[in-house]
């Protein structure tokens, strides 16, 4: 069922597409195409969010021209299209839908529920201006509507905040006020699914995002919590002190709770309380009270978010795929430290999909979709290959999707009995996993020839995002290796050693060597040759002229290189491989 703005006419049509994979079907039947309204938004500016549960269509809406009456809205199906309140504040003020999901509560299909996420000017925020709040909606799927008061109208919608904040060490929270995506990660009960968020900020001072999970317990908690009341001479918002009629507000009429049948068999005295109290007092908080991954003051923000949930050999972990505005997508996993509690953050990759700033959407079914105003990417979950060709590398990547096999970086699969796989992600300690591989290391080398008086860059760039890497210099190879001393004219950078002025003692070799988890590797050994810059006959070049001829057009072209690197445009090393620090391609 596919729905659309319609050049400011909402329309909808059921679209085949085959019952198989194989079935190459996309086709639209012109008899069935309907009037979308209440299904699809006037404008494509103006956010919505609908699921479809059997055949029944619930969607959070904007249902006219202006955007001014927003509504979740059921069609389609046997039941009564039913709506929210209109022009009522306290139910909806001015929303962006932003998901929906059906949840089963039981296991009688009777107490089924349907969750809405949106953002909303608060009625409650008052004194502080327009603040915006991020919210959580239920209702009831066999809500008929009342008998006398809420005449298809939903009885059983209700509403609390989502809080999304991090705690600061003077009591005061720093809040990610504006909710951005929601992901329902299924588990073995389908009951009680993970919900993974995104939030932004919509403060001018402060920028960033941050990723926050719910669980349902905790989402059911709040909906069984005091309703918001207000109340006394500055109608203060406070928690509800009087009876709560029964059925209490927000059951959903079955044999589990009660004897109700029928929503339109409530007492009035039920549908009055609802109509009136559609708000909660008690938040929603994430587990742990706090975000998984928060990243601030950089460039982009976060705007969408697909987990999957992968099995390694020590343990469980949910792999987040976090879309940003710049058209990059961070993968990133939460590893414990000394406990399941205290966690980690891990970006294991950065990967660019999009030249075109632009919000993408994933969806993890061992490939990763992506999509933007421009197009569709269909990227892999796993690239184990860029991780290098050795065990040390691969191990320190700590990505669950990837193991050593004794020979190169693969796939992991639990149910692969293979002897040689290797794969520590809690601890990425390749001491005790590649205690006989080192002597398979190779270091590279290479050589570089600088020119007296002119700048030159050495770039080493290790394939772990967590490594530390130092410079180490020897005159000779017969001289003792001594630390590379930084100061302004020689600096160190995230992709390597960059000497402004070559002086005539810079000569010798250089190393460049990765630290991580107490574990270090040498990843490159690099010979600098000076030229003079002012050279009156060939005596003075190297033996090779020829070739050092060739390395002066070389290095005009590597200084460019350079300068695309810094920019963070290139995404390949000098060897012409996959440069795992920079945002890659997905093609890459």
């Amino acid at each position: 069922y596919a729905c659309g703005t319609g050049a400011f006419h909402p329309t909808c049509a059921f679209v085949e597409v085959g019952h198989r994979m194989e079935d190459h079907v996309f086709r639209i039947d012109p008899s069935k195409v309907e009037d979308g309204k209440g299904k699809s938004p006037y404008d494509p500016r103006h956010n919505a969010a609908s699921v479809l549960v059997g055949d029944e269509l619930y969607a959070g809406v904007a249902t006219d021209l202006m955007g001014r009456d927003f509504t979740i809205f059921r069609s389609l199906g046997k039941r009564p299209s039913i709506r929210t309140e209109q022009h009522d504040s306290r139910w909806l003020n001015e929303p962006k839908f932003i998901g929906s999901f059906w949840v089963p509560e039981s296991e009688n299909p009777d107490d089924d529920k349907v969750f809405f996420f949106f953002r909303e000017t608060a009625v409650e925020a008052q004194g502080l201006g327009k603040s915006t709040y991020s919210r959580i909606g239920q209702l009831c799927r066999n809500d008929m509507g009342g008998q006398r008061s809420l005449v298809n109208k939903w009885t059983t919608f209700l509403k609390t905040r989502l809080i999304c904040s991090v705690p600061g060490a003077d009591g005061s929270d720093t809040y990610f006020d504006e909710l951005r995506d929601v992901f329902l990660l299924q588990t073995r009960d389908r009951k009680n699914p993970l919900v993974y968020t995104v939030f932004s900020t919509s403060s001018s001072v402060f920028k960033g995002s941050a990723v926050c999970l719910y669980s349902m317990n905790d989402i059911r908690r709040a909906f069984l919590g005091p309703f918001a009341h207000k109340e006394g001479p500055n109608y203060q918002w406070v928690p509800f002190q009087g009876k709560v009629p029964y059925p209490r507000p927000g059951m959903c009429p079955s044999k589990t709770f009660g004897s109700f049948e029928s929503t339109k068999g409530f007492p009035d005295d039920v549908i009055q309380f609802a109509r009136h109290h559609p708000l909660m007092y008690n938040p929603v908080y994430p587990m742990t009270r706090r975000p998984i991954f928060v990243r601030t003051n950089v460039e982009y923000s976060f705007t969408q978010i697909a987990v999957d949930r992968v099995n390694a050999a020590d343990g469980q972990y949910d792999v987040m795929f976090i879309g940003t505005d710049r058209g990059t997508v961070l993968k990133v996993i939460n590893v414990p430290k000394e406990s399941w509690n205290n966690m980690e953050e891990l970006l294991l990759e950065e990967l660019e999909v999009f030249k075109v700033f632009s919000p993408g959407s994933v969806s993890p079914q061992q490939q990763l979709y992506v999509g933007s105003d421009t197009g569709i990417a269909q990227v892999p979950l796993h690239r184990c290959s860029v991780y290098g060709k050795a065990c040390a590398e691969c191990c320190l990547a700590r990505d669950p999707y990837c193991a050593w096999d004794g020979t190169s970086c693969t796939r992991y699969l639990p149910n692969n009995k293979r002897r040689f796989r290797r794969q520590d992600v809690r601890n990425g300690d390749p001491n005790t996993l590649c205690s006989g591989d080192h002597h398979k290391h190779r270091v590279a080398e290479r050589k570089l020839f600088g020119v007296e008086g002119s700048s030159t860059f050495l770039e080493c760039i290790p394939k772990s995002l967590q490594a530390r890497v130092t410079w180490t210099f020897q005159k000779h190879p017969q001289n003792p290796r001594e630390e590379v001393r930084l100061d302004d004219r020689i600096l160190q950078t995230d992709r390597g050693l960059l000497i402004r002025r070559v002086l005539k003692r810079d000569v010798g070799i250089y190393q460049c060597h990765a630290m991580e988890h107490g574990f270090t590797q040498t990843l490159l050994g690099i010979t600098l040759e000076i030229v003079p810059s002012t050279s009156p006959s060939t005596s003075n070049l190297p033996s090779d002229a020829p070739q050092a001829d060739k390395t002066f057009a070389a290095q005009g072209k590597e200084w460019k290189h350079l300068q695309e690197i810094r920019k963070g445009r290139n995404r390949r090393t000098h060897d012409g491989k996959p440069n795992p620090r920079a945002p890659r391609s997905a093609g890459e």
